[in-house]
């Protein structure tokens, strides 16, 4: 069920097309399709705006290829995280259409362009090179959801003077995604220069003592810039729905 289901239900009432008791019958379950043993939430996109997602680790190539066509068949469209080059060869084959980020490992399907969620654009910056996986996930997942996502990307804080080239797309940002490893300082600068809401992306990047992400975590969670919201580490999937929510608010849906 999405936003227009809902619509037409009501509508159908309305014009005395269906009873209250068929529209309740309706409503009164929310709606839950099992696939093998996975219990897909098509509601979800009704109530939070962002749609279920197939995480793919964990999932058999046959069982996962059920869930794609099952999400494709409610919502028109279905996004797959986590999946790599070999496993998207098996969707791309039976939906020539969809759009494999092999370096964000996201697979995007719709069968209709995403509606806008919201004005302007989300912009995706990283520190270094090694953060653009964890970028382009976040980017795959803002731009399935409908959003224009703008890459600023290897503009980390040992040459400051490349984020400041790039402060003025920041600016007209209307939240900036920063992805960073090693000491994790890059969320903090570009918050302090500014006004946009910076979402942090802790990656998995750096030497040792970086204790695989969790150094640039604490340092995002200790950030002296107010304004710096932070999630778990490679989490571009997590950045992308929290700047999704907070640009297009509680009452707009993007779609499956």
């Amino acid at each position: 069920m999405d936003r227009d289901e809902l619509r037409g239900l009501l509508k159908a009432l309305r014009e005395g097309r269906a009873t209250e008791d068929e529209v309740f019958d309706r409503l009164r379950r929310w709606p839950v399709d099992v696939v093998g043993h996975a219990r897909l939430d098509t509601h979800r996109g009704v109530r939070t705006g962002v749609p279920e997602v197939v995480y793919a680790p964990g999932k058999e190539d046959d069982h996962l290829a059920r869930i794609v066509d099952r999400l494709l068949e409610a919502h028109g469209a279905a996004f797959v995280t986590r999946l790599d080059a070999p496993r998207a060869a098996l969707l791309l084959a039976k939906h020539p259409t969809a759009v494999h980020s092999k370096e964000g490992r996201t697979l995007s399907i719709r069968t209709k362009p995403a509606a806008r969620p919201g004005d302007g654009f989300i912009a995706v910056v990283t520190a270094g090179t090694a953060d653009v996986p964890v970028a382009e996930e976040a980017a795959c997942t803002l731009e399935h959801l409908g959003w224009p996502a703008e890459r600023i990307y290897d503009v980390g804080v040992a040459g400051l003077h490349r984020v400041l080239d790039s402060a003025d797309r920041i600016e007209a940002s209307r939240a900036v995604i920063v992805a960073a490893g090693m000491e994790g300082a890059l969320a903090t600068v570009v918050a302090g220069l500014s006004s946009r809401p910076v979402v942090a992306v802790p990656t998995s990047v750096g030497y040792g003592a970086s204790f695989s992400g969790i150094a640039a975590l604490l340092t995002m969670l200790n950030s002296c810039s107010g304004g710096v919201a932070v999630v778990n580490i490679d989490n571009g999937f997590g950045a992308a729905c929290f700047a999704h929510r907070m640009c297009a608010g509680p009452a707009k849906e993007a779609g499956a």
